[in-house]
């Protein structure tokens, strides 16, 4: 038992390596599109501040993700085993298409398909999936609204000035948009990890009870806290995700939807940060890419609407519509499986 226990804690980081991967273009897209850092370069400091979000926030959606959306009653070792693979299958699909779909996503609706397939609809705990699925639509909205407000702030401030000086002072600017977005990204996705891993740990406590046991340290008999040891290897997951960079969906991100410079691209991601740490503070757990991807649209409507590659956007949000339920049904299908091989 504990070997599988150490198996899907390995299995979850994996998907954190992932979601950094698949996710990287949120964080370096546009910053690459405008070519104010090289894409090597650009996933070094979206990495960097991956991690440093672990010093930063609390870890309130790690709560969330670990007790709000699923009866731990319903929690097994291959519930937990089979949202994974059901997340990672899912993010695999999506990156080789090279479509910005929601790792975040991916994990929920395979967690909620597993745990479904196992003790039914009730192992669902509504209250905690309401603002998830709400925020579906309101991620996505805010980020638009944020990023289009602060881009035509932007052009109205610099609109007596030269495009060589507003280019100059942008383009260090959008270094510190950037970091602020690898920040938010950070604390809200790997925080994900971090519930799953936590309520693999509380629905297994009974086993680590004796604190004697060469495995006492992986002991969590709720998710009050997190321990240190959890939090620390699920921001380094997804940094190092992040490091080695999906550069299929950084195409699509930073050039496909719209056309960025320094301005539009610091307008984008200070919007989609904004809105990402203010869900990060008040633990709903949002896409990162919804929000980014609607930032960006948000830029490029200011220009004029038919600046926005609208076909482009639709394709992406067909996926958003389908990730929740393709994971679960995944997930689901992986529980079942599982449970008739180890029967």
């Amino acid at each position: 038992m504990i070997t599988l226990l150490v198996f899907i804690i390995f299995l979850a980081l994996v998907f954190d390596f992932l979601n950094g991967f698949h996710d990287a273009a949120n964080s370096i897209a546009t910053i690459v599109s405008t070519r104010v850092l090289t894409p090597r370069l650009a996933v070094l400091w979206a990495a960097f501040f991956n991690l440093v979000a672990a010093l930063v926030f609390d870890v309130h959606i790690a709560k969330t993700m670990g007790k709000g959306l699923v009866e731990l009653d319903a929690v097994n070792e291959f519930v937990i085993m089979s949202g994974l693979i059901g997340a990672i299958v899912w993010n695999v699909i999506t990156w080789y298409y090279g479509i910005p779909s929601s790792s975040s996503h991916a994990l929920i609706g395979g967690y909620g398909g597993a745990a479904i397939a196992k003790a039914g609809i009730g192992a669902i705990i509504l209250a905690g999936w309401w603002k998830t699925l709400l925020f579906i639509v309101l991620a996505p909205l805010l980020g638009m609204v944020m990023g289009y407000f602060l881009q035509v702030i932007v052009l109205w401030s610099v609109r007596r000035r030269s495009y060589s000086k507003v280019d100059g002072v942008f383009r260090k600017l959008q270094l510190l948009s950037a970091a602020l977005y690898s920040l938010g990204h950070g604390t809200n996705d790997a925080q994900k990890t971090m519930g799953i891993i936590g309520g693999l740990l509380v629905a297994n406590h009974g086993l680590f009870a004796d604190p004697g046991s060469s495995f006492h340290w992986m002991h969590l008999p709720d998710l009050k806290t997190i321990p240190w040891w959890i939090i620390l290897s699920a921001h380094a997951a997804i940094g190092l995700g992040t490091l080695t960079g999906g550069w299929r969906i950084v195409r699509t991100m930073g050039s496909r939807i719209t056309k960025l410079k320094p301005f539009s691209g610091f307008s984008a991601e200070t919007g989609a940060a904004a809105t990402v740490i203010l869900a990060s503070v008040w633990g709903i757990p949002v896409s990162t890419t919804h929000t980014i991807t609607g930032a960006i649209i948000g830029v490029g409507a200011t220009q004029r609407v038919s600046a926005v590659r609208w076909g482009v956007a639709g394709k992406i949000v067909y996926a958003w519509i389908l990730t929740i339920p393709m994971a679960a049904a995944i997930g689901a299908l992986g529980y079942g499986i599982l449970s008739a091989l180890t029967h």
